[in-house]
């Protein structure tokens, strides 16, 4: 049974996700909380750095299903969701939610290459963080958020994908990013954010 839209002007909808991505959460304590995580509940810490603590449990199959990222101000706040994230098949798809999403009027936030993936980050409408993202078959473990315009044609997107990842790809897993690659990804952020 499918829900009818409140709107007026229905729009149709082609892409759709296909899986739970990840849960991000705000912490108070990260070395308390990474300790749970890979001590306690076995997981692997895939991703680190200033942001947070990524966490997977096959990172072969998915670098990250757990995000726990430095900002809750205390254990008494209700805001400690930092997003639901849901993958999606192509760039196509990614493309398709980014239309709806301004068809919509919903608050779209950014849209980043992660160099792994493309993350397109918007607020449902009850103002909660979610993300939909493709994947892009290239394998990063940095934290890297670096704006991307994906109306690009879908070489010039790869293009942007490729000097992502080249800047990121010697980050190991579970290690934090050497000086040289955060200054990478700051240019990378910069020209980007400048075109």
């Amino acid at each position: 049974m499918s829900r009818q839209s409140k709107d007026p002007e229905v729009i149709e909808m082609s892409a759709k996700v296909n899986g739970l991505g990840h849960v991000g959460f705000y912490v108070r304590d990260l070395e308390t909380m990474m300790e749970f995580y890979e001590n306690f509940m076995g997981m692997t810490l895939t991703k680190v750095g200033p942001l947070g603590a990524f966490f997977s449990a096959d990172p072969a199959a998915c670098d990250h299903e757990i995000a726990l990222i430095n900002g809750r101000p205390s254990l008494e706040d209700p805001q400690w969701i930092q997003q639901i994230s849901m993958r999606v098949d192509s760039l196509d798809d990614l493309r398709d939610f980014k239309r709806r999403i301004l068809e919509r009027g919903y608050q779209l936030d950014r849209i980043v290459s992660h160099a792994s993936a493309i993350g397109c980050y918007f607020r449902d409408p009850e103002n909660n963080p979610t993300e939909v993202f493709w994947l892009t078959g290239y394998t990063s473990w940095a934290q890297v958020g670096i704006p991307i315009d994906i109306d690009q044609t879908d070489e010039e997107v790869m293009s942007d994908i490729l000097r992502s990842f080249e800047a990121v790809k010697d980050v190991e897993m579970g290690k934090p990013a050497n000086s040289e690659t955060v200054e990478a990804i700051r240019e990378l952020s910069a020209t980007a954010s400048s075109r």
